[in-house]
């Protein structure tokens, strides 16, 4: 390959480094990326007669399903979580996307895991991780949207601050001023955000996409964060000549592959080419409508708007881009 559709082939991935977001991995150093990304079984176990169909007018789209978890390990099912799920919806002429969060604790029907002993009853959706690794994720998220996906990327947390720093750091506006008591890397666990511009390293980065009990909203500042966070990414490697350099390119392919994980059908190399018109002016973000939070039993939960979010996941369904903004704008 050229030196210069290497480069494109890096820059392209970069949007989808977050929590969840590892797919940037693809095509600079072709052979020795595709050995040295993990890949997942994403739909092995997933029954094929309870899968959404796709559209005749999304011909040519994808839907990739991006998680966030704090395993490096995809098959491992023993009580972790997927803190974070995204929905990354690729319109057909491959011109923008969407990515829509779907809150952690939605509280949704989680089907059968496939050894029988979890699931077939409603929790929150990172549950289904928990109780049935991916494939249970993957059938529980088709099954709450009706949208089928297509591939999955997995990033684990604990190197996600390497992604970061690969970058020499990201540039952040945080909203309103706080502390917080579950970091990850601050002294003590500990870590102050003053509002306004800053530039963050990976381990402040990581603190901040992960918060949120230092907020009233939760989860949903959350959700805002990785996403302020997943733009922020997009927008340094494009300005932050890290294309040019190829110290900082190696660094930052290094740290991708050691965090993510892909499922076995995604060809790195089409999906760079897909991607390959996507900058931070033409993703949108939205979240999964709801009726905000409740309770069921003893559990604080997300209450799912499930009028709102089947017209939403409908119109991606359908590969409908301005519906899917006029509805995603309005879940806000």
């Amino acid at each position: 390959m050229t030196r210069r559709a290497k480069i494109i082939l890096g820059f392209v991935l970069v949007p989808l480094i977050l929590i969840g977001i590892g797919l940037v991995a693809a095509g600079i150093y072709v052979h020795n990326v595709e050995g040295n990304v993990s890949r997942v079984d994403a739909f092995a176990q997933v029954p094929e007669a309870s899968r959404p169909q796709k559209d005749a007018t999304a011909k040519g789209a994808v839907n990739f399903l991006l998680l966030g978890s704090d395993t490096r390990d995809p098959n491992n099912t023993g009580g972790s979580r997927s803190d974070t799920l995204i929905v990354l919806h690729l319109n057909k002429d491959q011109s923008a996307a969407q990515l829509i969060s779907i809150p952690r604790d939605t509280w949704v029907h989680i089907p059968r895991s496939a050894n029988g002993q979890h699931g077939n009853t409603d929790s929150k959706i990172n549950a289904s991780y928990a109780w049935g690794g991916v494939p249970l994720v993957v059938q529980t998220v088709e099954g709450y949207t009706g949208v089928r996906i297509d591939h999955v990327a997995l990033i684990d947390f604990a190197g996600f601050k390497e992604v970061v720093d690969a970058l020499g750091g990201v540039n952040i506006d945080v909203e309103t001023s706080f502390t917080s008591t579950h970091a990850l890397s601050g002294p003590g666990g500990v870590r102050h955000f003053d509002k306004g511009p800053q530039l963050m390293d990976g381990a402040a980065a990581l603190d901040y996409a992960r918060e949120r009990y230092s907020f009233k909203d939760g989860d949903f500042a959350r959700i805002r964060h990785q996403q302020q966070v997943i733009k922020a990414i997009l927008d340094k490697a494009a300005s932050g000549g890290m294309l040019s350099s190829p110290a900082k390119l190696n660094a930052f392919l290094n740290a991708t592959t050691n965090t993510v994980s892909v499922d076995k059908g995604l060809n790195l190399i089409d999906m760079a080419m897909q991607l390959r018109h996507l900058r931070s002016g033409n993703l949108n973000f939205y979240t999964s409508p709801t009726k905000g939070t409740g309770r069921i039993g003893n559990q604080s939960v997300v209450l799912p708007d499930t009028t709102k979010a089947k017209a939403l996941f409908d119109a991606v369904r359908k590969d409908d881009t301005a519906m899917i903004q006029k509805l995603g704008a309005e879940a806000k």
